[in-house]
């Protein structure tokens, strides 16, 4: 189905990233613990936040909700908004128009 949004991507995508950093063990996703994800170099690690941003944003498309790490995404289509939840916390609202 798909997620519609009026918004640039790559502008919906950076403030993604920046919310998905905020859920603890977002680098579970990426099959890494924090070990791993500390060693890579800062470039690295904003590297697989986008594709991960990008892997996540895809999934939506077909399940209005997906866990990362502790936390969740969730699509909600009636308000054109991704929610980022640490836990049971709402630490970021991505606009999508």
């Amino acid at each position: 189905m798909g997620i519609k949004y009026g918004r640039e991507y790559k502008d919906i995508v950076t403030d993604f990233v920046r919310g998905i950093e905020m859920v603890d063990g977002f680098y579970e996703l990426l099959e890494m613990n924090a070990d791993d994800w500390q060693e890579l170099e800062k470039d690295e690690q904003e590297e697989c936040l986008r594709t991960l941003a990008d892997d996540i944003f895809y999934g939506l498309g077909n399940a209005p909700v997906m866990h990362v790490g502790a936390g969740s995404v969730r699509h909600d289509p009636n308000n054109h908004v991704l929610k980022v939840h640490d836990g049971e916390k709402l630490v970021s609202v991505i606009y999508l128009v």
